[in-house]
């Protein structure tokens, strides 16, 4: 009977298998782990930090707002820029039409405006209240623009109004930092965003305002600026835009003179005005809808690299959106989301102030060198605003160290706010109107 030989595994054959056993065994183990960190809840993953483009499309709920339309971008883009070009027409006879409205009041009435605003404290306390009710420093401006360049208003009774203007339209920002009440710290960085815009532009005025006064040295510098730019010492200048803008002016205050015949004045007043408010934010909304996307993109690539840079950055985007408070409002809810720090938005809001001097320029191109004289008063003040204080940083610092304290006391107690936004801007300037007014 043959036997079959038996071979018994060596040491070495043994402790292979046993390896490989435990290998399998390590291998399922990894498996279930990972299976099992699949399987938990994504919320509990480090949030990706939203985009500039996501904050500020957020609408009041805190949801996403569509982007765009159905049309193609080309056709979206045509229409819009004929849009832009039709409002904008509309804006410059509305800067006319108010005027010429005014002007049918009689002399009378200029003669009470000018003596209204003699007085240069009323004038600024004028601006700030009038700008804050309309939410609007463009309105202000345009308004101004028209009435110096139909010679209601002499430039050196304009001047402070236009300052005034600068610390009123702020309020929009402070306006918006409300939305963010309801989370501390959220509300810490959004409210010292909006108020350092604010104290900017009050140091501005307490600095400039003054010098001003005693010197006149804005006046005659955007006097001078205004005949070397015009090439004329009168001030009548052939403006192309004027010549575009007559004719509908003469259509529409002729026919309110027929139709209305003794109270034309006052209803040519009211449709001009209104044409003004409506055609202004009509016109923000489309240059918004127009250069947003592309102003978002230059602000997140550009913000933080230099304060220069900021400034030209924040100047360039307001110019083209015509709101200087579009622009800073754009930056309060990037601060509050953290996305921003403050030192980062300072000088874009600086160059907001320029941008948006644009518009009151291009309301002086339906009249004169007059409405063109202070329009550059309101720019040649913002430069030389930010002339005197961003260079030197300590006194570049006094602006974020007022806003930050200020946003510290408002965290603690919103009665802070109340009585910062209800004061600066509504409060104090008609309270000091009205004593203007009574001791004159």
């Amino acid at each position: 009977m043959a036997h079959t030989a038996i071979l018994l595994p060596g040491p070495w054959t043994v402790k292979a298998y046993r390896l490989r056993l435990s290998i399998r065994a390590l291998h399922g183990r990894l498996t279930q782990f990972r299976a099992v960190l699949e399987s938990r809840p994504k919320s509990r993953s480090t949030p990706r930090r939203a985009t500039i483009d996501e904050v500020s499309r957020r609408d009041a709920t805190g949801e996403l707002t569509p982007a765009g339309s159905g049309l193609p971008p080309l056709l979206q883009g045509i229409l819009r820029v004929l849009a832009v070009a039709v409002i904008l027409y509309i804006f410059l006879v509305s800067i006319k039409l108010l005027g010429t409205g005014f002007k049918m009041f009689g002399s009378d009435f200029s003669e009470r405006l000018i003596a209204s605003t003699s007085n240069p404290f009323v004038g600024l306390f004028i601006g700030i209240l009038a700008t804050s009710i309309v939410q609007s420093s463009s309105t202000t401006t345009s308004t101004v623009v028209g009435f110096v360049a139909m010679g209601m208003l002499s430039i050196e009774n304009a001047v402070p109004i236009i300052m005034g203007a600068n610390i009123g339209t702020t309020v929009t920002c402070a306006i918006v930092s409300l939305g963010h009440a309801g989370r501390r710290e959220e509300f810490r960085r959004a409210f010292a965003a909006a108020s350092v815009h604010d104290f900017f532009n009050v140091m501005t005025v307490l600095i400039l305002f003054p010098i001003e006064m005693a010197t006149g040295f804005l006046r005659h510098s955007a006097i001078a600026l205004s005949r070397l730019l015009t090439g004329s010492e009168s001030v009548a200048f052939a403006s192309p835009v004027k010549r575009v803008v007559d004719p509908a002016v003469h259509v529409i205050t002729d026919f309110v003179e027929g139709l209305i015949g003794e109270h034309a004045a006052l209803v040519i007043v009211i449709i001009a005005f209104s044409l003004l408010i409506v055609s202004l934010y009509l016109l923000v909304r489309q240059t918004k809808a127009l250069a947003m996307g592309r102003a978002e993109v230059v602000i997140d690539r550009l913000m933080g690299r230099s304060g220069a840079t900021g400034i030209v950055v924040g100047a360039g985007v307001t110019a083209v959106i015509q709101s200087s408070s579009v622009t800073t409002s754009l930056l309060v809810p990037l601060a509050g989301a953290g996305i921003v720090r403050l030192e980062q938005i300072f000088p874009i809001a600086l160059g907001a102030n320029i941008g948006t001097t644009v518009t009151a320029l291009l309301a002086s191109l339906a009249g004169d060198s007059r409405g063109l004289t202070i329009a550059l008063v309101h720019l040649l003040f913002n430069i030389a605003g930010i002339l005197i204080i961003y260079p030197y940083r300590p006194i570049r610092n006094i602006p974020m160290i007022l806003a930050r304290k200020l946003a510290d006391a408002a965290v603690r107690s919103k009665l802070y706010v109340a009585v910062f936004v209800i004061g600066l801007f509504y409060v104090v300037p008609g309270a000091l109107i009205l004593i203007g007014k009574l001791f004159r």
